[in-house]
């Protein structure tokens, strides 16, 4: 059964219409679900009665349900979600001094096989619909709503390949980006992709405002190849083509996420041609710590090597930030509480 999250607001007005409703009933129930955070369609007291029982019976109004959730010493909070088919879904809550960040999956596994990364150890099952991406949202912001809190920034960077099931996740952005939704601005929204180049010529295409993020890890096509299977289709000469041809048109600001792994892409003349590769781009690279996941053997880079690594890039004309660490005692990667959920069921 569909999940009426699945629908911006224009779908939403579509699919009233075809029950014989006016177009300002979408408004209404936009302001059931996401202002009045209704828990079913009873609650929805100025909606006909008749349009109340077959909504019951054409959608699921509650998408996800907690199986498991980790809460580290710095308040980092992994959610553990079963959908109604039984698959699982892993959902992370981040506290930063900028506000409540929270990562969502937009499949079930991951098909892209990135060799460090914890979320391929299980394959795709599935894409997730927009509303059970939406769904992942709601339920965090409503244990926020209990601290007169809300979400801030979300970045779609959780389990799966946005641009592989990319429909979904823009009817998904439209959703918490409506102002009669969550009205969560569009730049305080972050969509990664691994480097799906047509994608990346659709979205440059449409103009949003929401801000792309590369997932990148090498500077060259040998070692990235290595990393990430993605490459061999795309290489870099293709995806950094695209990607300027985005940034031109769109006069957006590009994130290039850069996870350090110790002895594999972390050393001088990796940072030189990182840099070499971005220099002249409205763009900065994120460098981001790794989370160990045992099954992988790749380790961290310690944090000395870090700050140089650091250093030279920025020596080298191309700015950095170099990420915090998060939830390093919890299964703090995409896919690790997961993939430990599923063994336990074996």
């Amino acid at each position: 059964m569909r999940t009426i999250y699945d629908l911006p607001l224009s779908k939403m007005e579509e699919m009233l219409k075809a029950h014989g409703q006016k177009p300002y009933r979408a408004k209404q129930l936009y302001n059931w679900l996401y202002r009045k955070r209704a828990a079913s369609f009873e609650e929805m007291s100025d909606l006909p009665a008749s349009l109340i029982e077959a909504l019951s019976l054409e959608y699921l109004l509650i998408p996800v349900k907690l199986l498991d959730k980790q809460v580290a010493r710095d308040r980092t909070a992994k959610y553990l979600f079963e959908l109604e088919d039984g698959a699982t879904i892993e959902t992370v809550l981040m506290h930063f001094n900028f506000g409540k960040s929270v990562c969502v999956s937009s499949q079930v596994g991951c098909n892209m096989g990135c060799a460090f990364c914890a979320s391929g150890l299980l394959k795709k099952q599935r894409d997730l619909t927009a509303g059970e991406i939406v769904g992942q949202i709601m339920y965090i912001q409503k244990e926020l709503d209990a601290e007169g809190e809300r979400v801030d920034n979300i970045v779609v960077m959780g389990t799966g390949e946005p641009f592989d099931n990319y429909e979904n996740v823009m009817d998904f952005c439209a959703v918490v980006n409506s102002d009669h939704g969550l009205s969560i601005g569009a730049r305080h929204i972050t969509i990664s992709t691994c480097g799906i180049v047509p994608r990346i010529y659709e979205f440059a295409q449409g103009h949003y405002q929401y801000n792309l993020a590369v997932s990148l890890h090498a500077p060259n096509d040998e070692l990235r190849r290595s990393l990430m299977p993605v490459d061999r289709a795309y290489p870099l000469d293709e995806l950094m083509k695209a990607l300027k041809t985005y940034s031109e048109d769109n006069h957006r600001r590009l994130t290039f996420e850069y996870i350090l792994l110790k002895g594999v892409n972390d050393s001088d003349e990796d940072a030189k041609q990182l840099a070499d590769l971005i220099r002249g781009m409205n763009a900065y690279v994120n460098l981001i710590p790794y989370n160990e996941v045992d099954e992988n053997g790749f380790k961290t880079t310690d944090e000395r090597r870090a700050l140089h690594f650091y250093d030279v890039i920025m020596k080298n004309g191309v700015k950095a930030t170099l990420r915090s660490r998060h939830g390093d005692d919890i299964d703090a990667a995409c896919g690790q509480l997961r993939a430990r959920h599923e063994r336990n069921k074996e």
